[in-house]
Order: structure tokens, then C-alpha cells, then sequence
């Protein structure tokens, strides 16, 4: 049992309690240097008898090291970034290492001060979901001052940084394929799609079928439309771009209004895909409000697969991200490079998994 102190212990206290020089309690308090094995258990013992505790400033300045990871999240309340921030803390804490939590909200000027406010605290290294995939000059100077930095669910152009991703192409080509498989030729898109800086919908779309446009620094949005498109193009099956709702921001009211506008045309598609959490509970709201039953009046997909979509009956047919995966593996890598890890940057692309439920079937003929 520790000895009850009504001052605060420090280093001269423990060495002098186990008998060693102030510079050896310090070397092993501070996890430093070369002390005998003997001397480390005297100062164990000392400090444990005495109720000391580490002042990590001190030591930061001692060893260069603060032993925290700071992380930009898009919204922590979202749940792709809770199960990420899950990832990350986990291994980080079997490690010893502390995370300082930020958020951006999704904006660029947010992010900046976030950045700034966790490099302040002489964080070891940052993980980020960056919102600028173009520019990020605030990341482009954090790496250059020799802060290790690992991008999560998007990349930077240009940023020499190490990232993890997913596949979004792939796993978007994939739920169209089968909904084509099914049957269904008209299928609608509700999506964010709020960056692109090379010009509007339109000019995406004829640049994928041209093969012009670089899809691996795009938005995660833009990159699911990509494999939308992909689909479409690999199935021989023309592209109806009226079919695309774009909400052009990340906004329940702007992907409602999308959403109506798609579903009560006359020739309304007859499967929908919606490009992630957000986009897919809006849809769901509208469908329920236009009395569409799923599937027979209209076959479901949905990006991410969250837990309401295996409650409804039928259960909602979703893209399943390795969100926890994604933040395990986003820790070990800026942990590999605080370490001292110089290898060349790597870039993480996982895989997706489809839950098949019950929201897919052929396309009904709709009423006029």
C-alpha cells in the first residue's frame, strides 16, 4: 500500500527512498537511458510505496514524447466515426498511448484549428479525416515539420502521408451490379456529392466514361458515384443522369428534397442506392412518407449498414464498412511511424461486405 503524502512526491523524493542518485530515478521514471535492473526495481518499489506519479510534461521534455495521438474526426457523433475512434483508442491504449479528440464538422476552416490546437500540444502524431482532398496546405506543413500524420477514409493529393481507406468504387459497382442482376435498369442515386472542383455532375459523369478523372483523392461520395457509373458502363447500360440526386451538401433537408423529387417522378426509378448513413435514413423517411413498399414497389441499397436497417421488416440491404478495422489499423500505422518506421508511405484500400436482406427483388411494373 502506498504511504499517504499530503504533499506532492517527486523524483528526488522517490530516488532518495530507494537509495539511488536523482539521475538514476529519473532514467527510470522517464523511461530513458540504461539503468541495472536492480536499481529499476528499487525505484519501482520507491515510487509505488510513495503514490508517485509521472508528470508527462516533464517527461515530454525530457524525451521529445508526449505519448498522445491526436484525431480530427468529420462529426463524432456520426457512427462510422464512432466505430473508427473505437478502433484507434483500443490499440492505442494497449500501447500506452493517449488520443486527444477533435472535431471538424466537415469544415475546412475547422479542421485548420484543430490541427493547429493538437500540433500546440505537441501531439507524437495525427490521424485525420481530411475535408480538403485537393488543397490541405495546413496538412501539407504539419507533415513537413516532421509530424506523422494517417489519413482515414480519404486522401490528400499530393500528401506524403500514409493512409487507410475503402474501396468505395468497388463497393458501390458491386450493389449495382446486383441490383442489374435482379432485373432493375432505371436505379436512382440519392448522394452528398458537395466537392468536386473540376466542374459540375455532368462533367463527372462524361469524365469516368472517358476514363479522364482519378478517382483515388476523390470524396468518398464521388468515389461511390464512380463505381455507380463504373456499373452502369461494364453492364451496357446507358447512363440517365436525371436518375443521380445530388443533395450537394451534407444536409438531411437538401437529401429529402433530392430524394422526393426522384421518387415521385412518373418514371420513378425502380431501385434506389444511397451512398451513405445519412442519405440512407432520409430515404427511408421518404419512402415510408410516399407509402412505397420495399421491395415491390422499390429495391433498396444503402451504404453503411447500421443497426435500425436489420430491425425493419423486410431488413434493409447494406454496404458493410470495417469500421473498426479501419481505426485499428490507422493506430498501428502512426504508432509504426512515431516508433520510427521510414518506410515508403502506405496506403490501406479494405474491403466491404454486403448484408443481404430482404430490400432487393425484380422491378415491379409502376402504376401511371
Amino acid at each position: 500500500m502506498a504511504e499517504k503524502r499530503s504533499d506532492k512526491t517527486t523524483i528526488t523524493d522517490v530516488a532518495r527512498h530507494a537509495g539511488v542518485s536523482t539521475a538514476t530515478a529519473g532514467r527510470v521514471l522517464g523511461g530513458y537511458g540504461y539503468t541495472s535492473a536492480e536499481n529499476k526495481e528499487k525505484v519501482r518499489l520507491a515510487a509505488q510505496a510513495l503514490g508517485y506519479r509521472a508528470n508527462q510534461l516533464a517527461r515530454s521534455l525530457i524525451t521529445g514524447k508526449t505519448r498522445t495521438i491526436g484525431v480530427v474526426a468529420g462529426d463524432i457523433q456520426s457512427p462510422f466515426y464512432a466505430s473508427v475512434l473505437r478502433g484507434i483508442a483500443d490499440v492505442a491504449r494497449a500501447q500506452g498511448f493517449g488520443v486527444l479528440l477533435t472535431n471538424s464538422d466537415e469544415r475546412l476552416e475547422r479542421e485548420i484549428e484543430a490541427v493547429q490546437l493538437l500540433l500546440e500540444k505537441q501531439i507524437d502524431g495525427l490521424i485525420v479525416a481530411p475535408c480538403d482532398t485537393s488543397g490541405a496546405r495546413h496538412l501539407h506543413d504539419a507533415a513537413a515539420s516532421g509530424c506523422p500524420i494517417v489519413q482515414i477514409d480519404r486522401r490528400v493529393a499530393g500528401l506524403a502521408a500514409d493512409s487507410v481507406t475503402l474501396d468505395n468504387r468497388h463497393a458501390a459497382r458491386d450493389s449495382i451490379g446486383r441490383l442489374i442482376a435482379a432485373g432493375h435498369r432505371r436505379i436512382g442515386m440519392i448522394a452528398e456529392l458537395e466537392r468536386f472542383e473540376f466542374g459540375d455532375m455532368e462533367a463527372f459523369v462524361d469524365g469516368v466514361v472517358a476514363g479522364s478523372i482519378d478517382p483515388e483523392t476523390l470524396f468518398p461520395s464521388w468515389q461511390r458515384l464512380f463505381g455507380y457509373i463504373e456499373a452502369h458502363i461494364v453492364h451496357g447500360i446507358s447512363i440517365d443522369r436525371s436518375l443521380i440526386g445530388r443533395a450537394g451538401t451534407y444536409s438531411g433537408s437538401a437529401a429529402r428534397a433530392a430524394t422526393m423529387k426522384l421518387l415521385q417522378r412518373a418514371d420513378r426509378p425502380t431501385a434506389l442506392f444511397t451512398a451513405d448513413g445519412l442519405m440512407s435514413a432520409v430515404a427511408m423517411d421518404a419512402i415510408t412518407s410516399l407509402d412505397l413498399s420495399l421491395p415491390d414497389a422499390l429495391s433498396l441499397i444503402c451504404f453503411d449498414d447500421l443497426d435500425w436497417m436489420r430491425f425493419l421488416k423486410p431488413g434493409i440491404t447494406a454496404i458493410a464498412q470495417p469500421l473498426t478495422e479501419m481505426g485499428e489499423a490507422a493506430a498501428r500505422l502512426i504508432l509504426s511511424r512515431i516508433g520510427g518506421e521510414g518506410s515508403a508511405e502506405q496506403h490501406h484500400v479494405l474491403t466491404h461486405t454486403l448484408a443481404l436482406r430482404g430490400s432487393v427483388s425484380a422491378p415491379q411494373a409502376i402504376d401511371a
